[in-house]
């Protein structure tokens, strides 16, 4: 496998160029392609993008899969259509070139800037309903998993960055804009090298090694640890495809994630993994899930989505190209029965986020089902979730009555009630943002949230609400004050 990468300055000077980035290529192509692109449909895009200049041809060339004449490659591309072909990230005949892998464009925004950055991978597999077919090694692209771990990953500054089975290695490049030290890890070879030339083609420094789980970093702590791990729940049999099949039978790969991950976080660091989880006959799924967490850590689980056992092979024997196949129907019975006989009756998807550090307290275990709308990037929410926790460990009833807070600005309260009648059937609050919560209040909760705005302390405001309703104070605190370290606990309320 080639380790030159010389070319990559010359590359990305290319592309910018040429204006192949991703605003631009959602200019050129319109909505309707774009749109179409994402059903894996090149028909629309590849209609406009006729003129020859550099950027449609680079849009042909990697993202429609088209090939292009040499004369057309060699005005995008200037003086670098060889090498990237000697790099096998071409291929050539007498008077066309090819692509051997998908070179995407892709823009975030982190760290308070806009970043235009490019993306290698293998090729998208599937376009215009051609059969799916992907090797052993087949390093995926930018995929709906690979932006839900993105958007959920937090982006406070950080030390030292772990990105555990990169992949093409797009987080390692996240994880570079607010990380002092990155490093990348896979078993892949293939893998490795494309992060490689991903961190080098967008100026990125990322330490790239090869090895499994945490072996490439032992005895090493990070602030930060994001993954994406080959999290398919399937028997440990037949050909594995090292981008989501792990070789560890049902869901034991994320387990030993969630269990040794915090042997690798510094002090308050996180541990931040997108996960599929065996829901399994007889037991919660928080309840098996609950039993991985450790004490010393705090932890917020989220399961955002439930499939049926039918639906999920389908779903996975789909992605590998095997719908329709031959021995589809042989593939499907075996994985359906190996589900059956081990008790799994059905997957969850979700986020398990994990700090260290209780700081000699037990660590808060939260463990919701939460398919509801939610603002994304989440990563945000995540951490406020975190600093909420850590307001509120250890804090006495004396501490936080002496405490003053502030309502978020988001929060909203809606009344419900009959038309003209004067007291309302229920008081709503309502996040606009986050994770968007919504909770149902009586009047004195809702009083006390619309008079928390930092100057005065929870102590004070609930002397003043029992005095105004004619209350007794001593009952009043200890009716409220748990219902105080709720708001907390949920983002109604932050610590001023």
């Amino acid at each position: 496998m080639p380790s030159d990468l010389d070319f990559t300055a010359r590359l990305r000077d290319a592309l910018l160029a040429a204006g192949f980035t991703y605003d631009r290529v959602a200019e050129a192509i319109g909505e309707e392609a774009h749109r179409a692109l994402g059903r894996n449909e090149t028909l629309p895009a590849l209609r406009r993008t006729t003129s020859g200049g550099p950027l449609d041809t680079l849009i042909r060339l990697f993202l429609l899969q088209a090939t292009v004449g040499r004369d057309a490659a060699d005005r995008a591309l200037p003086g670098l259509v060889d090498e990237l072909c000697n790099a096998g990230l071409l291929g050539q005949s007498v008077s066309e070139v090819a692509a051997r892998t998908d070179c995407r464009p892709y823009a975030t925004s982190e760290a308070g800037a806009d970043r235009d950055l490019w993306v290698v991978s293998d090729l998208t597999p599937g376009l215009d309903g051609a059969p799916v077919a992907v090797g052993p090694d087949h390093v995926l692209g930018i995929s709906s998993a690979s932006t839900s771990l993105a958007q959920l990953t937090m982006r406070e500054p950080v030390g030292r960055a772990l990105d555990l089975g990169t992949g093409c290695g797009v987080q390692a490049l996240h994880l570079a804009a607010h990380a002092d030290h990155v490093v990348a890890t896979d078993v892949n070879a293939r893998a490795l090298w494309m992060t490689r030339l991903n961190a080098a083609l967008n100026g990125a420094q990322v330490d790239v090694r090869d090895g499994s789980f945490f072996e490439p970093v032992a005895g090493e702590r990070f602030d930060l640890i994001a993954t994406n791990p080959p999290f398919v729940i399937s028997p440990a049999t037949g050909e594995r495809l090292v981008y989501r099949d792990s070789g560890l039978p049902g869901d034991r790969v994320v387990e030993h994630i969630v269990r040794t991950g915090p042997d690798h976080l510094t002090d308050g660091g996180w541990l931040q993994v997108l996960a599929n989880w065996a829901i399994v006959e007889g037991r919660p799924w928080d309840e098996r899930i609950g039993s991985w967490l450790r004490e010393d850590c705090d932890a917020l689980v989220v399961q955002r989505e439930t499939l049926d056992p039918a639906a999920y092979v389908e779903l996975w024997l789909k992605d590998s190209g095997h719908h329709g196949g031959p021995d589809y129907v042989q593939r499907y019975d075996t994985w359906l029965s190996w589900l059956e006989e081990t008790g799994i009756v059905g997957v969850g998807f979700g986020w398990i986020n994990v700090r260290l550090g209780g700081h000699g307290h037990p660590g808060r275990h939260e463990l919701i089902e939460w398919p509801y709308d939610v603002e994304q990037p989440i990563g945000a929410a995540i951490h406020a979730w975190g600093e909420a926790v850590a307001d509120l460990r250890g804090l006495t009833d004396h501490q936080l009555l002496a405490t003053t807070l502030r309502a978020r600005e988001d929060v909203q309260q809606e009344t419900v009630g009959r038309p003209g009648a004067e007291d309302p059937e229920a008081i709503v609050l309502r996040q606009q943002r986050g994770f968007r919560r919504a909770r149902t209040a009586d009047t004195v909760e809702a009083a006390f949230l619309g008079a928390c705005d930092g100057d005065l302390t929870v102590g004070q405001l609930l002397g003043a609400l029992a005095a105004l309703l004619e209350r007794d104070e001593a009952e009043l605190r200890e009716t409220y004050l748990p219902v105080v370290r709720e708001l907390v606990g949920e983002g109604f309320l932050e610590v001023s």
